[in-house]
């Protein structure tokens, strides 16, 4: 279990997250993970990925992401997601992720992001800033 404060984003499952039986289609997860990490961006470590860009020249890219699905989720449920730094290396972030309804786990998965320079999209390191925001 990780030592790192666990961020949450509330989700409602649109019609649009879901296939035409009303189950949310495996790939609507992946963005449901996307607005929790860019939200736990700006609200815990105080930038957008625009700010980032701006800042300091760099940007979280996905380079690697493991998934399982537990049970479906399905169309009007009203969903938690979560992120939550698991480790911080040199210019890679490591969180786990977790989709919920009412405490029931339906998917959980790991990301693995690099952050990389705006001009080249080579590796760089994490602003320092947000390393010292992640260490409690």
């Amino acid at each position: 279990m990780s030592k790192h404060k666990t961020f949450s984003l509330p989700t409602r499952v649109y019609f649009h997250d879901t296939d035409a039986g009303g189950v949310v289609y495996h790939g609507s997860y992946v963005n449901f993970m996307e607005r929790a990490r860019t939200e736990w961006l700006r609200e815990v470590c105080g930038f957008s990925n625009g700010a980032l860009m701006k800042e300091f020249g760099a940007v979280f890219v996905v380079r690697a992401m493991k998934i399982e699905y537990l049970k479906p989720a399905l169309l009007d449920d009203m969903l938690e997601v979560t992120a939550t730094v698991k480790e911080i290396g040199r210019s890679r972030v490591t969180l786990t992720q977790t989709v919920t309804r009412c405490d029931e786990l339906l998917t959980e998965g790991e990301v693995h992001l690099v952050c990389v320079s705006m001009s080249n999209f080579k590796p760089v390191s994490v602003p320092e800033v947000l390393r010292n925001k992640w260490k409690d």
